[in-house]
């Protein structure tokens, strides 16, 4: 195909920090974005060309949105996929990843069904309608972990049960249909960003993850692991490519069992927070490969320069406030951090309100040179940066 810049106009439903960052890489691709969000002057309004004000399911907004682009994308799974379909076909217009994909992924057993049916690796699961049949699965599994099937996301909707005695207070609180997972003995969980174009594949290299309380903390460039479970976790990420439809780029959550065997956790139709190392620290990041794909333009390097980390900026606050961070010196002062502010307004508890990269001395595999190049001394320094960091 023939690429010329100024390029076309991109739509995305959903204006959060995603669709914050997917408008910073469009614009040296010549390419404008317009945003459609229910909260006025959303995250990516500063950025974007112009924000549509409007909830993820209003018909209205979404065709005002579809009459003034030439493309349409998706930065949250709350966007209605019927609506998506429904009006790219009246503006004659593509939609990617395809609607289709985003009904599939965003109710997690229907997701995991799919996954199995192909073939994929994931841990046991069964459906869970009722008390009932979360006791059966205890029964089965001993202990799982509970998921809301659709809404659920940065550990909301996910709860632990052990104990069947709780059953019907753990069904109460995920507050409607939902599957149960058997608790994984995991080593290590990772991540692939995976990028489906025009007919050609990208993988980034696997991130390894760390969280606490279900939330994201950092990812760590190489991941602690062998080249064999890396190479495994590709070939993973690329047969859960085989399962959906669409141009775009995916996020796939897998787990490390202890004896190196791989299994999908979870899959996001878009960009996703484990990626968001590939600004600083990959030839061509996630949010830049996501618009050349959905636009179908040639897609770039997933190649990683050095090793790095990404550290989460949550809000370590007791109630919501104004958001102001302070002490911002401690990542502008240090040569090897880089900073990302979401500007969201208000700063509650455990809120994404940004985050920083380091990078390395090293090269791509790793190799240790002046600086900080080992996984483990990045890591920590990336955490003393972040925990210097203050809302005031």
């Amino acid at each position: 195909m023939t690429v010329t810049v100024p390029g076309p106009t991109l739509g995305v439903v959903g204006g959060g920090q995603l669709g914050r960052m997917l408008a910073e890489a469009a614009a040296p691709l010549g390419v404008e974005v317009i945003v459609l969000d229910p909260t006025p002057d959303c995250p990516a309004s500063p950025v974007a060309r112009e924000q549509i004000v409007g909830d993820f399911d209003d018909p209205e907004a979404f065709r005002e949105l579809t009459s003034k682009v030439d493309a349409l994308t998706f930065e949250i799974e709350l966007a209605d996929s019927a609506l998506l379909e429904e009006v790219a076909e009246e503006f004659d217009l593509s939609v990617n990843p395809d609607p289709a994909t985003l009904s599939m992924i965003e109710d997690k057993l229907v997701q995991k069904r799919a996954l199995a049916d192909a073939g994929v690796p994931v841990p046991p699961f069964r459906q869970v309608d009722d008390a009932d049949d979360l006791r059966e699965a205890l029964d089965e599994f001993d202990s799982v972990m509970l998921k809301a099937r659709t809404g659920g996301y940065d550990g909301r909707g996910n709860l632990p049960v052990t104990d069947p005695a709780d059953a019907e207070d753990a069904m109460e609180a995920i507050g409607g249909p939902a599957m149960a997972e058997t608790f994984v003995d995991f080593a290590r969980e990772l991540s692939v960003i995976a990028v489906q174009g025009d007919g050609e594949i990208r993988t980034f290299p696997a991130g390894e993850n760390v969280h606490e309380e279900e939330i994201l903390r950092e990812t760590i460039l190489p991941a602690r692991t062998s080249d064999e479970v890396l190479d495994r976790a590709e070939d993973v990420a690329r047969d859960v490519l085989d399962t959906l439809s669409g141009r775009g780029v995916f996020g796939i959550e897998l787990f490390e069992t202890g004896d190196g065997e791989i299994s999908v956790n979870e899959i996001a139709p878009r960009p996703h927070n484990s990626g968001h190392w590939t600004i600083e620290g990959a030839r061509t990041s996630q949010f830049e490969q996501h618009v050349r794909a959905v636009l179908g333009w040639p897609l770039g390097s997933t190649r990683l320069r050095c090793p790095t980390v990404m550290a989460n900026i949550l809000g370590t606050v007791e109630e919501s406030k104004p958001a102001r961070l302070g002490t911002v010196e401690a990542v502008l002062e240090d040569p090897d951090a880089s900073l990302h502010w979401y500007g969201k307004d208000e700063v509650r508890p455990l809120r994404k309100m940004g985050h920083l990269t380091v990078t390395g001395d090293g090269d791509a595999d790793g190799e240790v040179g002046s600086g900080h190049g080992d996984a483990d001394d990045l890591l920590a320094h990336a955490r003393g940066i972040r925990d210097a960091l203050t809302f005031e």
